[in-house]
């Protein structure tokens, strides 16, 4: 992964939403997940409701300019009935798993349940497969017997290093001597045996001659997790996964490929999760509808020129966290409470110290330019810039659509299906339409 960021372009002012679920429906939207419904959390198993299937996601728009689809990897964007599912959101095949979480190994839900599908049919066949393994072997196969005449998009979601924190001894192995926690030390493995598989899938490019042709576009959905025993450390960033701080949304991505016209940079320019939609259907020569929240920045990455956007959305949750938060320019403007304020020191100092922040106000405000670990409140030093960026995510609340289902329906139990995560048992929403925002 370092040898193609420095290659190509580093995006050092990428931003994803707290948590995964979110992320993934603003990527193949361009929609900011409030106002889709999308901005509470994580899909769980038993829960009757997915992303809006009315929706067009990016896999149904390259289809449109004549890709092949494949998508291999973690979906977690609902599955309690099949047209939520990746066969039926323009994807021509699917590899993977439903859920959020699973053993790398059995592939057994985190919430119960046998998780592994080959398009709709069960895949019993990768019992026993380390996850990253598969997808790899799973991505290398589809560039092999790829047909040239067609382009081709492939959406590889690894779920590394989610938890829980498996990996093969012989990238564990390659830490043994490192300092940190084993936790920590886990983690970094994983991420090892991701980077072998994503280092394969780029030796398979070049093998089958499509790398001259082929842009990468990599992301974290989140940032690192910081509860409990799951690895992650943001340093010198505060927060983690789950929450509106710096380190729970900025998160690493690069663009590597020969279509860049300037390339071997760090990017500064600021860019959200809602972009990858419109400005991958840009370099692929395609248009997007207006209406959508995301900016076309494929000049902005191409071409090293300034960024499309200066303000974006990290989130506007009324009904689970109660919080919101807003990027305008340099300044970053949090109501309520943004989740676990903590800053996680040298993560591979196994002695070191977590530190937490002064309690947390209502309203806080932050000069992220300045000040990108957000140790210093301005809302009592510069009170007259609030007034403005309230008014701005005012607007964008005009617009807020309500949450999706959270229930839990226990018709979904996969034991009703033999002990597997099985789609079938709800009705997708192919109604609903994202509200134009109405200024004040």
């Amino acid at each position: 992964m370092d040898d193609l960021a420095s290659e190509g372009v580093t995006l050092a002012n990428s931003y994803m939403q707290p948590v995964c679920s979110p992320s993934r429906s603003a990527i193949l939207t361009g929609y900011y997940p409030f106002r889709i419904g999308m901005q509470e959390g994580p899909l769980s198993g038993l829960q009757p409701s997915g992303l809006p299937a009315s929706l067009n996601l990016l896999s149904t728009k390259l289809k449109e300019l004549g890709y092949n689809t494949e998508m291999v990897g973690k979906w977690h964007l609902g599955y309690c009935d099949w047209k939520y599912t990746p066969t039926y959101r323009g994807f021509d095949n699917f590899f993977g798993f439903y859920l959020g979480g699973q053993d790398y190994y059995t592939h057994e839900s985190d919430e119960g349940g046998f998780d592994f599908r080959s398009n709709k049919d069960v895949d019993v066949e990768t019992n026993t497969t380390y996850n990253t393994q598969l997808f790899t072997e799973r991505a290398v196969k589809i560039i092999a017997e790829h047909d040239q005449v067609n382009p081709l998009f492939l959406y590889l979601t690894y779920n590394a290093a989610h938890t829980p924190l498996q990996v093969p001894d012989e990238y564990l192995d390659l830490y043994s001597g490192a300092g940190g926690t084993v936790n920590r030390r886990k983690f970094a493995a994983m991420v090892s045996a991701m980077d072998a598989g994503i280092g394969d899938i780029k030796d398979a490019l070049t093998t089958y001659g499509m790398d001259d042709d082929t842009l990468i576009f990599f992301t974290s959905d989140n940032g690192g997790g910081l509860k409990g025993t799951v690895g992650g450390n943001n340093y010198p960033l505060r927060g983690g996964k789950g929450t509106l701080w710096e380190g729970g949304t900025k998160v690493p991505a690069f663009v590597w490929g020969e279509a860049l016209e300037t390339k071997g940079y760090k990017s500064e320019a600021m860019i959200h999760a809602v972009d990858w939609f419109p400005t991958i259907i840009s370099a692929a020569g395609g248009t997007t509808d207006s209406g959508i929240d995301g900016v076309d920045q494929w000049a902005t990455i191409s071409k090293n020129e300034a960024s499309k956007r200066t303000e974006f959305v990290y989130n506007i949750d009324e009904t689970d966290s109660n919080n919101a938060a807003i990027r305008v320019g340099d300044y970053k403007l949090i109501l309520g409470d943004p989740g676990n304020d903590k800053w996680q020191v040298d993560p591979l100092d196994s002695s070191a110290v977590e530190i937490t922040g002064d309690s947390v106000d209502d309203v806080m405000l932050f000069n992220i330019n300045d000040d990108p670990s957000e140790t210093e409140d301005l809302s009592e030093t510069e009170p007259r810039r609030i007034p403005r960026m309230r008014a701005t995510l005012q607007n964008y609340k005009t617009a807020l659509a309500d949450p999706i289902s959270r229930s839990r329906d226990t018709s979904g139990d996969p034991d009703n299906f033999g002990g597997v995560v099985t789609p079938g048992w709800c009705t997708a929403d192919e109604s609903f339409t994202p509200a134009d925002y109405t200024s004040s």
